[in-house]
C-alpha cells in the first residue's frame, strides 16, 4: 500500500507561534482500536412469513487508499468513473441463510469474490433475493435461490445505479433496473481550454437556495453528468434483458399495482448550477410495459424557484403515487395558496387522483388545512392522511373514506411530544403486493406499533390498538422495564405473532419471534454474541437533572469498569452533545433514550473515552426552547449555557465528576454548539468540534431548524456564530474536518477560517484536516487517526491538567 500523508495544522499553548506539519497517521490506544475495528453484528433480513433469516455481513471501515479512488463531483452527486455506481458506499461481504424452523444456517453459494454486495430486495413471493455487486469494470445483479442457497448473475449487460440501483421486483420472475449505455471509457475528456467563462444570471424572480455541494460548475460538469447519468431501462424475465422505452436520465420507475403500467420520472435540461439532481426540471410520465407513453403527468421545473421559509413549496404538484388499493390510480398534491403557507386560506393544499387509462384531468378528493404530507391506504373505506407544519412542529393525521369523501380528524399532536405519539399503522399485503392499513376487529381499530415508545419511564416501545370510533389508543403489549424489545414485524395480525428484536444493557440485539395469544416461549432467530467483551463491566446510567430554568434534562453516564468513586475520586468528564429545538419547556423536559439499550460504538461515538478512566455523558440534552413569545434561537446561546452548568453541576453532585477537569464536544451542530460554549463560558478545560458550522453567514437562507434569513435576523446570525466571538475562544479546541465534506452547510472552509481567526488572536487550537472524508468519517487509517488525535488532546488539556 501505498504511504498515507495527513496534513495537520496546529497552535501551541506555550509559544505564540504555529506550525503547519505533515505527519504520519497515529493509531490510538488498543482498548480504543479495538473497539473501532470489531466485526459489526451481521445485518438481518426475514421473510414474510418468518421461515427464512437473510444475514449480511461487512466489514468494520474501508481503507483510506479506497476512499481515494477517482470520483466526479457533480450534481450534488460523487460517481466512481469507472463503473456507473456511486464512488462512496457501505458494501456486504458475505451471506448466509437461516432456515428459522431447523436453525441450521447455512453458507450462500456461488458468490462473487470479492463480494461487494448492496441493494437487497426478496421477490414478492420470499423464493429469491436480488441484490447487486459492484466491481472495478461494473455493477452486476444476482439472484439468491432461497431453497437452495445459490446465487446467480443474471444481468448481461452493466447496471448504472449512479441515481440509485433501481432495481424493482415486477413480480415473481421479473426484475426492472437500468443499465449502462456506453462503457465508461467513453466519458468525455476534460478540455484543455474552456470555450468561455460560466455564467450564471437570474432575472428579477426570487430563487433563495441551499449551500449544497457537489454542484455542476460549468459545462463540462454538464456533459459528465448526462453521460454518467443516462440509462436503458430493462425488464429481466428468465434471464432475458429487453429494452423499455428509450435511455434517459431515469430517477424512478414504479409499477402500478396491477403491474400493467410504469410511472416514470426522468431528469431533463437544463440541468442547475444551484441545485442537486434531485431538484433538476424532470418530466413524470405513465407508460404501458414497453414504455409506450400513456399520460404526461407533469413538467416539473427546477427546485431553484422554491421559495424559502418553512412548508412553503413550489406552486406546482408534487407528491405523485400510486394508490396502494386499487389498480392503477394515480394521486397528487398541488397546493391551494400558491406555495406560501402564510397565505391566509382555508385549506393550503388540495388532492387529486386520476385512474387508467388515464384521461381528462385528476379528480379532487380532498383539501388539506395545513401542508400535505402523504396518505396510507387501507380500501374501499379507509385511508389515513397526514399534514402538518414544520414551522410549528405539528402534525395531523385524519381518517379519510374514499367512497364518501368524508374526512375526520383521529389526533393532533406536536411532534416535539414525544409522550404523545400513538404510533404507526401496521400495514399487510393485498391482492396487488402493495402494503395496505392493517385493521383488526371487523374494521373498528388500526393496529399502530411504536418502535420508540417514550415514556416518563425512558423509551419503552409498544404495540397497541387505536380505536377509530373513540379515537383513543389501547397499548396491548409494551417492552419489559430492564429491556428494549421492539416490534420489527408483525407476521400475523390475527393471531398476534410479532417478529421482534430484543436487547439490554448487557445482551446485544437479537431476533425472536412472540406470540402474544398463546402463552409460550419466544423462539429465537438468531443468537449475536457481544462484540465488545472489553465494555463489560462498564455501569451505564440515564441520569436526570434540572437546569437552572426549571428544564428537566437527561443524560447517559458511562462510569469505567471496576470504578469506586470512595477510591478512585473524581474522574476527568467528557461531555457529548447536540442541540434541539423546542417550542415548548414541557416537550424539552421529556425523557428520551433508553438506558436498558445494549450500548453499540460507531466511529462517532464518545464512549470510547470510559476505557481511558473518562466519565463519559453521552447525549447530554442541550435542548434550545421558545420561551416569552421568542423563537427558540434567540435565546440559543444562554440555553447552551444553562444545559452545560447543569450537566456539570449533577456530575460533581454524584461523587463522579471533577468540575475543574471536564471536556465538551460534538459533531456538526455539536461542533457548532461545541465553539460557542467555548467563546462564551469558562466552564471547559477542552473542545473537540468535528465537522461544524461555525459562521452562520455562510448560511444565509436558514440553517437547521432556523427558517429566518440572514437578511430577517442579521443579529441573530452574528450572535449564533462563534466565528464572531474567535478572539473570545482561549480554551484548547481541537477542530476535525473532512476535506470532502458533502453536507449542506458544513463547508471545510468553516474549520480552516476558525482555525486562522484563533490562531490569530493567539489562542490554543489544532485542526486536522481529514483525506477524503465526507461529512461522515469512514476510513479505517483516518478513524484511527482521529481517536488518537481526540485522545491525545484530552489528556494534555483535561486528564493532565493541573
Amino acid at each position: 500500500m501505498k504511504k498515507l500523508i495527513l496534513n495537520l495544522f496546529l497552535i501551541t499553548g506555550t509559544f505564540n507561534v504555529f506550525a503547519q506539519d505533515a505527519i504520519d497517521y497515529q493509531v490510538p490506544p488498543k482498548a480504543m482500536s479495538d473497539l473501532l475495528l470489531a466485526k459489526p453484528t451481521p445485518a438481518v433480513s426475514i421473510d414474510g412469513k418468518a421461515e427464512w433469516a437473510l444475514f449480511s455481513e461487512r466489514n468494520s471501515y474501508p481503507s483510506v487508499e479506497e476512499l481515494a479512488m477517482p470520483e466526479y463531483r457533480i450534481a450534488g452527486l460523487r460517481i466512481n468513473p469507472n463503473n456507473y455506481s456511486p464512488s462512496r458506499q457501505i458494501y456486504i461481504n458475505n451471506f448466509s441463510l437461516k432456515n428459522i424452523k431447523t436453525g441450521k444456517t447455512i453458507p450462500v453459494t456461488g458468490l462473487p469474490v470479492p463480494l461487494y454486495a448492496g441493494s437487497i430486495s426478496w421477490s414478492p413471493d420470499d423464493k429469491k433475493i436480488s441484490f447487486t455487486n459492484t466491481t472495478q469494470k461494473g455493477v452486476d445483479l444476482y439472484l439468491i435461490d432461497v431453497a437452495t442457497q445459490k446465487a446467480t448473475r443474471i444481468n448481461k449487460q452493466f447496471l448504472n445505479v449512479v441515481l440509485g440501483s433501481g432495481v424493482t421486483w415486477l413480480d415473481n420472475s421479473t426484475l426492472l433496473y437500468r443499465v449502462v449505455t456506453k462503457p465508461a471509457s467513453a466519458a468525455p475528456p476534460k478540455p484543455l481550454m474552456p470555450k468561455g467563462p460560466t455564467v450564471q444570471q437570474n432575472l428579477g424572480k426570487a430563487a433563495p437556495s441551499v449551500t449544497y455541494q457537489d454542484l455542476i460548475k460549468s459545462p463540462y460538469d454538464e456533459q459528465l453528468f448526462d453521460f454518467f447519468a443516462t440509462a436503458q431501462l430493462v425488464s429481466n424475465k428468465g434471464g432475458v434483458e429487453t429494452p423499455i422505452a428509450k435511455p434517459a436520465i431515469y430517477t424512478s420507475v414504479i409499477p402500478s399495482p396491477d403491474k400493467n403500467y410504469l410511472m416514470i420520472r426522468t431528469i431533463r435540461k437544463p440541468f442547475s448550477y444551484l441545485v442537486t439532481s434531485g431538484g433538476f426540471p424532470s418530466t413524470l410520465t405513465i407508460t404501458d410495459l414497453t414504455g409506450k407513453p400513456v399520460k404526461v403527468l407533469a413538467e416539473l421545473p427546477s427546485t431553484e424557484g422554491t421559495p424559502s421559509g418553512y412548508d412553503n413549496t413550489q406552486n406546482v404538484p408534487r407528491g405523485f403515487d400510486w394508490r396502494d388499493d386499487e389498480p392503477a390510480t394515480v394521486v397528487w398534491a398541488k397546493p391551494l395558496d400558491s406555495g406560501l403557507i402564510k397565505t391566509k386560506v382555508d385549506f393550503h393544499d388540495a388532492v387529486y387522483a386520476l385512474s387508467a387509462p388515464f384521461s381528462g384531468a385528476g379528480k379532487e378528493l380532498f383539501k388539506t388545512q395545513t401542508r400535505y404530507r402523504g396518505t396510507s391506504w387501507g380500501d374501499a373505506t379507509l385511508a389515513l392522511v397526514q399534514e402538518g407544519l414544520r414551522s410549528k412542529q405539528t402534525v395531523k393525521v385524519s381518517r379519510y373514506n374514499p367512497s364518501t369523501g368524508a374526512l375526520e380528524t383521529l389526533y393532533e399532536r406536536n411532534q416535539t411530544d414525544a409522550y404523545s405519539d400513538p404510533g404507526s399503522p401496521v400495514t399487510t399485503k393485498n391482492k396487488y403486493g402493495r402494503q395496505v392499513i392493517q385493521v383488526l376487529d371487523n374494521g373498528t381499530k388500526l393496529l399502530m406499533n411504536n418502535p420508540t415508545g417514550s415514556s416518563d419511564k425512558g423509551d419503552l416501545p409498544f404495540l397497541a390498538k387505536f380505536d377509530l370510533g373513540t379515537k383513543k389508543n389501547e397499548i396491548i403489549w409494551r417492552s419489559t422495564p430492564g429491556t428494549y424489545e421492539v416490534v420489527s414485524d408483525v407476521l400475523d395480525a390475527s393471531k398476534l405473532v410479532l417478529l421482534t428484536r430484543k436487547e439490554s444493557q448487557k445482551n446485544v440485539p437479537n431476533y425472536l419471534i412472540k406470540n402474544l395469544m398463546l402463552r409460550i416461549a419466544d423462539q429465537p432467530i438468531t443468537n449475536f454474541s457481544n462484540p465488545y467483551p472489553q465494555l463489560e463491566g462498564v455501569s451505564k446510567e440515564k441520569i436526570t437533572y434540572k437546569r437552572a430554568d426549571g428544564v428537566d434534562l437527561t443524560g447517559d453516564l458511562y462510569l469505567p469498569k471496576g470504578y469506586d468513586k470512595a477510591k478512585d475520586g473524581l474522574l476527568p468528564v467528557l461531555i457529548w452533545a447536540y442541540p434541539r429545538e423546542f417550542n415548548s419547556a414541557a416537550d424539552a423536559a421529556q425523557i428520551r433514550g433508553s438506558k436498558d439499550r445494549f450500548t453499540t460504538i460507531s466511529w462517532a461515538s464518545p464512549i470510547f473515552w470510559v476505557t481511558q478512566g473518562y466519565a463519559v455523558l453521552d447525549n447530554a440534552e442541550m435542548p434550545i426552547v421558545a420561551r416569552d413569545g421568542k423563537k427558540p434561537n434567540d435565546t440559543f446561546v444562554e440555553q447552551l449555557k444553562l444545559n452545560a452548568e447543569a450537566a456539570i453541576n449533577k456530575l460533581s453532585d454524584l461523587g463522579v465528576g471533577d468540575r475543574n477537569r471536564v471536556a465538551v464536544g460534538g459533531h456538526s451542530y455539536g461542533a457548532f454548539m461545541t465553539a460557542n460554549l467555548l467563546a462564551h463560558t469558562n466552564l471547559f478545560k477542552a473542545g473537540l468540534a468535528r465537522s461544524g458550522a461555525y459562521n452562520r453567514t455562510l448560511t444565509p437562507f436558514g440553517f437547521q431548524n432556523e427558517e429566518r434569513t440572514y437578511w430577517d435576523a442579521p443579529q441573530l446570525y452574528y450572535e449564533m456564530s462563534p466565528f464572531s466571538y474567535a478572539d473570545k475562544i482561549k480554551t484548547p479546541i481541537l477542530l476535525i474536518h473532512g476535506d470532502s465534506d458533502n453536507n449542506p452547510g458544513t463547508f471545510p472552509i468553516n474549520s480552516e477560517r476558525l482555525f486562522n481567526a484563533i490562531k490569530g488572536f493567539g489562542g490554543t487550537t489544532r485542526f486536522v484536516f481529514l483525506p477524503y472524508e465526507s461529512h461522515s468519517y469512514s476510513g479505517k487509517e483516518n478513524l484511527l487517526h482521529m481517536l488518537w488525535e481526540m485522545n491525545t488532546w484530552l489528556d494534555k488539556y483535561v486528564k493532565n491538567t493541573k
